[in-house]
């Protein structure tokens, strides 16, 4: 039985291999660009028809395509990276170069893996579904829903003098709970720029995917990056990337959103950081997302925010900012005086070594210790302490604890009684007795009150925020709160419990204020309608 595919054009149902459709009369002939590519009104993996080349990356291939089920049309992905492959055989499967055989094969199984856990967790908000992870012809196909509407850069070229930063929090909104949830999976994106952001019907979603090789300078692919929106780490295989890496590719978009330019590229920057503030370009963006932009678009990824939540609360309102400047001020504090106790405790421990050698030393040395037969010595009865109250850290460092005793955590419970972190039992028991050299004992730690911490819902809409809160077990009510352009609708603007803060949820219920739809202050005045001039009564009669 022949192979059936769906026409590109009418989808009607037509042999494989036809150079028209007998339906629409359209012609089926092969037009994708040689050398390489699949050919257009193929069948792929018995399911999914190829369509036209759309474009090409040091990755793979893109291509329109259809589910031949459903007639859906989709947009499908081959791995094909050109730094790693030579062609194809005869039968259409991908070879890898001669000497990169394992890399083809390694490399192929990220691009697999990182669709698959996307597939996971998607169709998300802001997100770009994966549907399928196919594969054929030696490598790997993704396919991927075609997402309508246009993209943020043809935006952009026809709004150059950007947005406000209201209207910007309510275009970036979805694709920041998308890249959020991106992060909870243990997934970074790498590639967050205009180009990746699709706007259809009023709603922005993120799509772009790509595994790390291709979104990093020095890789064993050929990098695609991002001018102006990748973040300073990926221009160098070296170094680290994280979910804060995401945060300066969202950050750098929101800043061409409101200041009508693209940040300077962190290449450049990485020579001669000359890169101006939002408001310094257009001095109508508000103080605080000028303040908060600068943060997520530190050089080093140490100083910058480190997840998206935090720059969605911050991007939000001032006072979320004004509360994230007063934590990264404690930080910078609290990070010297961690420098000066660590210096502390080093010259502690290094005293301790030096007693202890010298002390080893003046034992082996001393005559009576020499002449004492080993077995003459009665071994000791030691007393076993009450530990319960102290950290178990606080044990370890203590030399006159950890040069007589052995510790094991052996089990973590929840108390309401005891901080997190102490001890609340032991074994042996205190008092006890033993004649063991160096007793090992066994500690029961507390897992402090079992309590929930209340997640950062800040910036998220109504919905995200209910199944934030639910997934946590956190009951809530839900206030509106009116809107005078400051924020974006429908999404919370703050709850009467801090993010970071435990609480019990048989007890509390959190109070989250959501903004209502804009309103507009004083709206102009409307021009009232000229009266029309009476009609002449008609004649009786006439």
């Amino acid at each position: 039985m022949a192979d059936v595919i769906l026409c590109p054009h009418c989808l009607s149902r037509v042999e494989a291999g036809k150079e028209q459709c007998p339906f629409c009369d359209k012609s089926l002939r092969n037009t994708n660009p040689p050398p390489g590519t699949l050919p257009y009104a193929s069948l792929l993996a018995g399911r999914y028809t190829v369509g036209r080349h759309v474009s090409t990356d040091g990755e793979g291939v893109v291509y329109a395509a259809l589910e031949n089920n459903g007639g859906v049309r989709v947009v499908l992905k081959e791995y094909f990276p050109v730094t790693l492959s030579e062609g194809r055989d005869s039968a259409g499967a991908i070879l890898p170069k001669e000497g990169k055989e394992v890399l083809f094969k390694t490399t192929r199984m990220d691009f697999a893996d990182l669709h698959r856990s996307i597939m996971r967790i998607t169709p998300t908000t802001g997100l770009a579904a994966v549907l399928d992870v196919v594969e054929a012809n030696n490598t790997v196909y993704v396919v991927l829903e075609q997402v309508g509407g246009e993209s943020l850069s043809h935006y952009l070229s026809e709004h150059p003098g950007g947005v406000s930063a209201a209207q910007a929090r309510s275009m970036m909104q979805p694709v920041m709970e998308g890249v959020a949830a991106l992060h909870k999976a243990g997934l970074v994106h790498r590639g967050i720029s205009p180009e990746n952001i699709l706007l259809t019907g009023g709603a922005a979603r993120l799509c772009g995917y790509g595994t790390l090789g291709l979104r990093t300078e020095g890789s064993e692919l050929k990098s695609q990056l991002y001018e102006g929106y990748s973040a300073p780490e990926q221009y160098s295989a070296a170094e680290f990337e994280g979910r804060y890496t995401d945060v300066y590719g969202l950050a750098a978009v929101f800043y061409r959103l409101v200041a009508g330019q693209a940040p300077v590229s962190a290449r450049q920057r990485l020579v001669s950081d000359s890169l101006p503030s939002a408001q310094q370009l257009e001095p109508s963006v508000p103080g605080h997302v000028s303040a908060v932009l600068e943060h997520a678009l530190e050089m080093d990824p140490a100083q910058r925010i480190q997840n998206v939540p935090e720059l969605m609360g911050s991007l939000m309102s001032a006072r979320a900012a004004e509360s994230l400047n007063q934590s990264r001020r404690e930080w910078a504090v609290s990070g010297k005086s961690l420098l000066a106790g660590s210096l502390v405790v080093i010259a502690v421990l290094f005293a301790l070594l030096l007693w202890s050698i010298l002390g080893r030393d003046s034992a082996v040395t001393t005559p009576e210790s020499a002449s004492q037969p080993a077995s003459s010595a009665a071994p000791e009865s030691v007393l076993v302490p009450d530990f319960t109250g102290y950290t178990y850290s606080q044990l370890q460092s203590d030399p006159q604890f950890s040069a007589n005793y052995r510790f094991a955590i052996t089990a973590q419970e929840y108390s309401s009684d005891h901080a997190q972190g102490v001890v609340i039992d032991q074994s042996p028991e205190a008092g006890t007795t033993t004649t063991e050299g160096q007793p090992l004992i066994e500690l029961v730690i507390s897992k402090g009150p079992e309590k929930v911490e209340m997640p950062n819902i800040i910036g998220f809409t109504r919905e995200s925020a209910e199944k934030e809160l639910a997934a946590n077990n956190i009951k809530a009510s839900f206030f509106m709160i009116e809107n005078n352009g400051d924020y974006a609708s429908d999404c919370v603007v703050r709850t009467d419990v801090e993010a970071g803060e435990f609480i019990d949820v048989n007890e509390v219920t959190v109070n989250v204020y959501i903004a209502k739809e804009r309103v507009v202050i004083n709206p102009p005045e409307p021009t009232p309608e000229p009266t029309p001039a009476p009609s002449p009564s008609a004649q009786p009669g006439a």
